[in-house]
């Protein structure tokens, strides 16, 4: 069965030339573009079927990414996101991202990236390329604090899981634990290290050298 996707822009013929495009690739299909998010939110109401991946613009009328982003972190959570955007401002790649965002790409993508993007997404639960590392970095960079240290062994050796390529699920497995219980770490860290995406996990632990 194609993996879903759904596509939230305002700009038609970039909507249109994207779904087609996502159309052609192998194993998957779009389920539905919208031009905001309100309208992205009446659609999802009448989808059966869940997607498996939001590509989201920011710059939006009515209802923005920003607030498009908050609204499925709240209300499905469960759900992926990847920003696709042409700003490239580290302010915003860094509020997406530590805001739940699964992902952020620039517009001027090619097909091949895009199509990595969906793949890696969709396997490791998320996708951060240069643009990202650089933005999170940075803002690491700017907050010398090490609250990590605080933290627990069981959560730390879980912080060390996250930064491999298995899933939650995997690494309930590997840590003896229900799947609860890891979202709770998962959510404890969150709270703890002020992130909101595993994507932020890593990037923190990598700077930190709690991995390599």
């Amino acid at each position: 069965m194609d993996h879903k996707i759904v596509i939230v822009d305002d700009h038609h013929l970039f909507t249109k030339a994207l779904e087609d495009m996502i159309n052609n690739f192998e194993g998957y299909e779009v389920s539905f573009c919208a031009e905001n998010g309100k309208d992205f939110i009446d659609k999802l109401s009448k989808h059966k079927q869940k997607p498996d991946v939001i590509l989201l613009d920011l710059n939006m009328p009515i209802m923005n990414g920003f607030e498009t982003l908050s609204w499925i972190k709240a209300k499905k959570p469960d759900l992926k996101v990847l920003i696709l955007s042409m700003n490239d401002e580290e302010s915003n790649v860094i509020r997406a991202v530590r805001e739940g965002a699964n992902g952020y790409l620039l517009k001027n993508t090619t097909p091949s990236g895009l199509k990595l993007a969906l793949d890696h997404l969709l396997i490791n639960g998320f996708y951060h390329n240069e643009l990202v590392s650089t933005a999170l970095l940075n803002s690491v960079n700017a907050k010398p604090q090490k609250p990590h240290e605080e933290l627990k062994d069981q959560e730390i050796r879980f912080l060390k899981l996250v930064c491999t390529e298995m899933t939650y699920r995997e690494i309930a497995d590997e840590m003896c634990l229900s799947p609860k219980t890891i979202d709770g770490y998962r959510q404890v860290l969150f709270d703890k290290l002020n992130i909101k995406s595993r994507v932020g996990l890593v990037l923190y632990a990598m700077h930190q050298k709690i991995v390599d």
